[in-house]
């Protein structure tokens, strides 16, 4: 059972957007602060590293890069990773023609595989999908639209990661590694295997974006700021981060500065010595975590300072709202 409290990261997060129904301006939505997992299948299959065990391997020594988008082998578009292990167990050893995007360019290696126990292979390692914890941030029940991380999910080399589809799922928090200056801490828990609570059809750079009918983000709806009304001064965060447990934790908003390219709109700093006793400040997975100010949703947490877990940044709601109508920048 859900608990409210109503008194008392540089971030490390860490497409083919689907029909998305336009939000229509709401000015009440649900502060949720519930820790999900999240799956999302990548729009292409990318070099996620080389695998040297073996030996050298062909791909890296061909010129592939970490972070290269393969489009096709010998002609075959490869639409998951599958499909390339798939024409992989068809080769003799003759060389291979990968076709790959990089930096926005097609480009075309020749790679000849080596033999290794069980068959051909290039010698790399790739995904087609990404998993990892996040907080939802807020819930419309007229919509089903939910938002969560207040920052989007990106690629090794800095970009929005282009997605196809995704899942949210129910998890809960196992553990925290504790933040500390230099090494930003973490919420540990299953991104994937729980029961599935809703759909994540879009990525930006303001948040991850979806719909779900699931209870378990049910709760009180409260006002939407306006930008004016928010302030320097006492504020609360609401965060899992034990359990399935949502707890409110005092923070401070040292600055408002309206910075929605950078998602960095607020800084703040926490304040609560429960929640500095339990995490060191602000850790991964917090992402998304809602603000409350004078009794209104303002925002969300977003950012940690590497250098000072106690403070990171924020992203106004108004921001988030915009990405999820698709007008932002």
């Amino acid at each position: 059972m859900r608990r409210r409290i109503h008194v008392a990261v540089s971030a490390i997060w860490l497409g083919l957007v689907l029909a998305f129904p336009v939000l229509a301006a709401p000015n009440r939505l649900v502060p949720v602060g519930k820790t999900v997992g999240l799956e999302l299948e990548t729009d292409g299959v990318y070099v996620a590293a080389f695998d040297t065990e073996s030996g050298p391997s062909p791909a890296e020594e061909a010129g592939l890069r970490v972070g290269d988008r393969l489009l096709a082998l010998n002609g075959t578009t490869l639409d998951q990773a599958s499909t390339l292990r798939e024409q992989l167990s068809l080769s003799s050893g003759e060389p291979a023609v990968l076709s790959v995007e990089r930096d926005g360019r097609a480009m075309g290696f020749t790679v000849r595989p080596a033999f290794q126990e069980g068959g051909w292979r290039l010698g790399v390692m790739v995904r087609d999908r990404i998993a990892g914890l996040g907080t939802v941030t807020f819930y419309d029940p007229e919509s089903g639209l939910f938002g969560a991380l207040g920052h989007g999910v990106n690629t090794s080399k800095g970009d929005i990661l282009e997605i196809r589809s995704g899942d949210a799922f129910e998890t809960t928090v196992s553990g925290v590694k504790r933040g500390q200056s230099g090494t930003p801490g973490s919420l540990l828990g299953q991104a994937a295997g729980g029961d599935r609570i809703g759909s994540v059809e879009r990525n930006t750079p303001q948040g991850l974006f979806g719909h779900s009918a699931a209870e378990e983000l049910e709760g009180e709806a409260l006002p939407l700021a306006e930008r004016e009304e928010i302030t320097t001064g006492p504020a609360e965060i609401w965060s899992n981060v034990s359990g399935d447990r949502i707890e409110c934790y005092a923070v401070e908003i040292e600055a408002v500065r309206f910075d929605r390219e950078q998602c960095r709109d607020l800084r703040l700093v926490v304040t609560d010595p429960r929640l500095l006793a339990q995490t060191g400040g602000i850790v991964q997975g917090m992402s998304g975590s809602p603000i409350i100010q004078n009794g209104k949703l303002i925002g969300a947490v977003t950012h940690v300072l590497v250098r000072d877990p106690t403070r990171g940044y924020g992203i106004l709601i108004g921001h988030m709202l915009d990405a999820a109508e698709g007008e932002a920048a």
